[in-house]
């Protein structure tokens, strides 16, 4: 699982555990059903209002009011893309790259998590095209209160 995890190919990982690339698959397959069936009531979910409460105070304490945490993409080149999306995926130095767009707090829990959409994506495209917002666009955000350069 590692080897996935790493992105090494399925090929490589069949080849490598002696193992056929259909179980290769099932295997992981297996492996992540595991995980969301044991973790993912607590980790696999978005911060309800107790969650925001708790960031929002450490973020205050530590001089970032108002902050959740901290937002990222990360731009990875895809070496075994597929020649039929080369075009869609081209990144940065002309090569396929997929761009993964990540939230974290200061604890280092990742809540929130989105690989880009094709086109020549850079941070703000990926942000633009990103569900991230779209609970606060529809009303469907917990109301949250804070506090910045004293205005509430």
């Amino acid at each position: 699982m590692r080897l996935l995890a790493y992105g090494g190919a399925v090929d490589f990982v069949d080849h490598y555990l002696k193992i056929s690339a259909s179980l290769a698959r099932d295997s992981l397959r297996h492996f992540v059903e595991g995980v969301v069936a044991h973790f993912g009531d607590e980790y696999l979910r978005k911060p309800n209002e107790a969650d925001l409460r708790r960031l929002l105070y450490a973020a205050e304490e530590r001089g970032f009011p108002g902050m959740m945490g901290s937002i990222d993409c990360m731009h990875w080149r895809w070496k075994n893309c597929p020649l039929q999306f080369k075009g869609l995926y081209s990144g940065r130095p002309g090569k396929p790259t997929l761009v993964l767009e990540a939230v974290a707090s200061y604890d280092l829990r990742i809540w929130h998590a989105f690989f880009g959409t094709p086109g020549r994506c850079n941070d703000i495209n990926v942000l633009d095209r990103s569900p991230l917002f779209n609970d606060v666009f529809e009303d469907r955000a917990p109301a949250v209160n804070y506090v910045v350069n004293g205005h509430q």
